[in-house]
């Protein structure tokens, strides 16, 4: 039973973070190992016996730590139980339905086994980073858009799966 459980992210202004940190947080009351990263500082994922890979997404791409991650580690994410999800739309559309994995994800999900992928609202917030996003911020469509109970009932059928 894989007990140690990366979930590796990677964001921009801290809410694919935010994410990330509830999911191993689910996962720790589900009695495992789980350990929340920034993709771009986990030097191995050799190291974990199952993986959770996020990322913003930004202008219809996976965020470039998330990419680079997956990239990177692939020979190790292929010998594991690997799960990948997404955190970006800035309205209720995630909840709404199920939204296909963008390009980069669907690549990581046709060259290795990846067992599910979801895509949850996003976050953005007064003093966020970068130009397209103070000119979403300034055409007033930022706001909080995850649905934390969503979020963590996904992690719990990964830590079921996990420990069942």
């Amino acid at each position: 039973m894989p007990t140690n459980v990366l979930v590796a992210y990677g964001t921009t202004n801290g809410s694919t973070a935010e994410i990330a940190e509830t999911i191993a947080e689910v996962l720790r009351k589900d009695g495992l190992t789980a350990r929340a990263r920034p993709a771009r500082s986990v030097p191995t994922a050799a190291a974990y016996d199952a993986v959770v890979v996020g990322g913003g997404l930004y202008a219809g791409r996976w965020h470039k730590d998330a990419r680079r991650f997956v990239r990177y580690h692939r020979k190790a994410l292929a010998e594991r139980p690997l799960w990948l999800f997404s955190s970006g739309p800035l309205d209720a559309l995630a909840y709404a339905r199920d939204i296909p994995p963008v390009r980069d994800v669907h690549k990581v999900m046709v060259r290795l086994e990846v067992r599910e992928h979801v895509t949850f609202g996003g976050c953005l917030r007064e003093g966020a980073h970068g130009w397209i996003a103070r000119m979403i911020l300034r055409g007033g469509q930022g706001g909080d858009f995850r649905d934390f109970d969503q979020i963590r009932a996904w992690a719990a059928r990964i830590g079921h799966e996990l420990t069942g």
